[in-house]
């Protein structure tokens, strides 16, 4: 997802990994995103976010960052793991839960 500001990226990232709807999030410099919006293309500088989480948790977590997030029409978008270390995945999936008391 991109955000607007560091800020905004640190504070999803810190409420996904709370409620433990991710392993992981990194909060990336500021680029430059050129896209089509309203009519024209627009420039803005972002911050990209990367979060892991597990497949099971995708509809849920996308539910949380859109509540959280202040664009209208938050990026969200999942990329498959095709591979990765067995401990850091069984990390992650140990890791992300679903468990209702942990979402406000």
């Amino acid at each position: 997802s991109s955000v607007a500001t560091a800020e905004e990226g640190e504070r999803i990232a810190a409420t996904l990994v709370q409620e433990r709807l991710a392993a992981c999030v990194h909060v990336l410099p500021v680029g430059v995103s050129w896209f089509f919006w309203e009519g024209k293309v627009t420039q803005e500088s972002e911050h990209l976010i990367f979060i892991k989480t597990t497949q099971d948790l995708y509809p849920q977590l996308q539910e949380r960052i859109e509540t959280l997030h202040s664009y209208q029409t938050p990026e969200i978008i999942a990329l498959p793991i095709l591979q990765g270390s067995a401990d850091y995945l069984q990390w992650m999936a140990s890791v992300c839960v679903r468990n209702e008391q942990n979402t406000t």
